[in-house]
């Protein structure tokens, strides 16, 4: 794995857990310690993170739990208003990631929905649906991290299927890149769901703007919709409002305010 790819995976855990830990790195990535160090100390430099006793934080200048319940909050405004897209009867596609774990839980009280997926989390959550008519199918495939299933047979499956909606949670957005992750076996992977949906919507918080993974899995333009929540930037407004075919700012409760 080269340089930039360990470093976007080690981000994008910090950005999903809130802080990572050398050790657990070591082990994940299979690197040495002073490896995983030095890839700390690029993204430090970057202002991305910040280096603490045993491996790093999100560079927010708030703790962990904040970190955590912020994004958590995010997730959730940004899930609420997919789930309120989908209709009784459809067949929806679901990418791996944390918000898209937190959709899986949103789409809970739609009726005869057929969920396609190569997230064994994804699948889990729909699968414990209080629905009697859901239908989860699941892609075969390797796994190739925590949760997720890539490789020939998980993009072979997908070939063939149609469903009405795919919803894409992604690493990073960028104007040239697109809408990326940092890994190559999970973007083809990535790529073969986008291809099975009639309408493709991407849900990124504002943290994902001007980020770039290591591989592209659409471009902007291909994204019927992408939701995103109010702390996107004007000028990130702007730019994507020129290339998604519509943009959702989602309103997100802040710690502290009463819902």
């Amino acid at each position: 794995m080269l340089a930039r790819q360990r470093q976007a995976v080690i981000l994008e855990e910090a950005r999903r857990t809130g802080a990572v830990r050398v050790s657990d790195l070591v082990s994940r990535l299979g690197v040495s310690d002073m490896t995983i160090r030095r890839d700390l100390d690029v993204l430090a430099g970057r202002g991305l993170v910040e280096k603490v006793y045993g491996g790093a934080t999100t560079a927010t200048g708030g703790s962990r739990l904040d970190t955590c319940a912020e994004t958590r909050l995010r997730h959730e405004a940004i899930a609420a208003e997919a789930a309120r897209r989908v209709r009784p009867g459809q067949a929806v596609g679901l990418s791996s990631s944390p918000v898209t774990n937190v959709l899986a839980r949103a789409l809970d009280p739609v009726p005869d929905l057929t969920v396609v997926t190569n997230s064994l989390t994804v699948a889990d959550i729909a699968a414990a649906s209080a629905q009697p008519d859901r239908v989860v199918i699941l892609t075969g495939g390797m796994r190739g991290g925590s949760d997720v299933l890539v490789g020939p047979l998980a993009v072979q499956s997908l070939r063939g299927l149609h469903v009405d909606l795919v919803f894409l949670g992604v690493y990073g957005i960028c104007e040239r890149a697109g809408f990326t992750v940092p890994n190559l076996t999970e973007s083809e992977a990535d790529r073969a769901l986008v291809e099975t949906g009639r309408s493709l919507v991407v849900l990124a918080d504002h943290t994902r703007w001007a980020t770039v993974g290591i591989s592209t899995v659409a471009a902007l333009s291909e994204a019927d919709v992408l939701i995103s929540d109010d702390g996107l930037a004007d000028t990130a407004r702007d730019a994507l409002s020129a290339h998604v075919g519509e943009l959702a700012i989602v309103p997100v409760r802040r710690r502290g305010e009463r819902a």
